[in-house]
């Protein structure tokens, strides 16, 4: 069975169970907007054409059901917008554009972060209502058209194979196993990696396989290059067998371990990446392995496989190509045109050396006829 660290199918559930009534602090119109589309979302139905089709994940829907009563709220706030629906296209693109210029903050005062995800988020819901009036004969304009929905890059902590290292040899000897395993195999944390059983482990701890169950993407067997000694010392240690989760951890304990730990080592100020070292997550050090693998694949779809990635732009999102290094050298810089000049004057030269060495050799054999002709005459003359 799958582990959900965050729990989401009973955060899911338990929602539904709370809003049989209706969503509290909307209108009566959103709540039934709203629960109708989360229920279809959920079954799988009535799905956009320009979306992917299923049934939508736990995780999923309740971001789904978070926003949208976001919007409803917004919306009224800001707009006298008593149903979502009723939204104008200026007032949405200005919402949207707001969010992402600071205009419009979050409660605390802070400033909005992944506004395109907000946005990405509003333009699924108004497929979703464009399609059910179309079933009904019913034409609805498509006011998500000139929506911005650039992805914003978040900060992340980056951190050299140095640190990481600095990180190994303080660390306590689970957290050690924790962070070379993180690091090696860029497994995604904490989803995929507590999913990660000991019957998972082949060929002498060398090979981790990444079964369908847990994997985000798709299942994958990839080589455990940096930590195959610890993960059997780890093992070892703890008697771990069979179907036993090698990190049955809580999450948040380990990321607050992780951030003293760093805080400790490097201070808190700003890494190459733009979060800072109190920031460190586990999910940092899928970053700084795709940093780490990236110039060491020999193929993009080699490395994308490792990652459980499908798309070839995730390479440049997670590593932003930093601790690259430039390995030209001088016999790259002999393009095709310069190759084929210096071929043909090897070939000449070879041509020069055959030449050469035949001339030498018919001098070899004179040489010798010489030779035998003043020997002969040196015998008669003493005779």
């Amino acid at each position: 069975m799958k582990i959900d660290p965050f729990n989401h199918k009973e955060k899911y559930f338990s929602w539904k169970e709370k809003v049989k009534e209706g969503i509290p602090n909307i209108s009566k119109e959103n709540s039934d907007l709203i629960l109708h589309y989360v229920n279809d979302m959920e079954k799988g139905i009535n799905i956009s054409s320009k979306n992917i089709r299923g049934a939508r994940s736990f995780i999923r829907l309740n971001t789904i059901r978070d926003k949208m009563s976001f919007f409803a709220k917004k919306f009224k706030e800001l707009f006298s917008v008593d149903l979502i629906i009723n939204i104008k296209e200026e007032q949405l693109i200005g919402f949207f554009s707001d969010m992402r210029n600071g205009i419009i903050k979050k409660e605390d005062g802070g400033n909005y972060k992944s506004v395109d995800c907000y946005a990405k988020g509003f333009k699924a819901f108004w497929h979703w209502y464009q399609k059910i009036n179309r079933k009904n004969g019913i034409d609805i304009p498509d006011i998500t058209l000139d929506l911005d929905t650039r992805q914003e890059k978040p900060d992340w902590v980056y951190l050299t194979e140095d640190q990481i290292k600095q990180m190994c040899d303080n660390a306590k000897f689970d957290y050690k196993v924790l962070i070379m395993f993180l690091f090696d195999t860029g497994i995604r944390a904490p989803t995929e990696l507590m999913n990660v059983r000991v019957s998972d482990i082949f060929n002498d701890f060398k090979e981790l396989n990444i079964r369908q169950e847990g994997a985000k993407t798709f299942a994958r067997r990839i080589k455990l290059m940096l930590c195959s000694q610890l993960i059997k010392e780890y093992i070892k240690k703890f008697n771990l067998k069979g179907d036993d989760p090698i990190f049955d951890i809580c999450p948040s304990v380990a990321n607050r371990y992780l951030k003293r730990l760093a805080v400790s080592l490097f201070g808190e100020g700003k890494t190459e990446a733009g979060g800072k070292y109190f920031d460190l997550t586990m999910y940092d050090f899928r970053h700084c392995s795709c940093c780490y693998w990236l110039p060491r694949y020999k193929s993009e779809s080699a490395l994308k496989y490792r990652f459980g990635w499908k798309k070839s732009e995730k390479i440049h999102y997670y590593s932003e190509l930093l601790g690259m290094k430039d390995t030209i050298a001088e016999e790259d810089m002999l393009v095709d045109v310069t190759k084929t000049e210096i071929e043909k004057r090897l070939e000449r030269s070879e041509k020069e050396k055959e030449i050469m060495q035949e001339r030498l050799a018919e001098m070899e054999k004179i040489m010798q006829k010489f030779m035998q002709v003043s020997n002969k005459l040196q015998l008669e003359v003493s005779a």
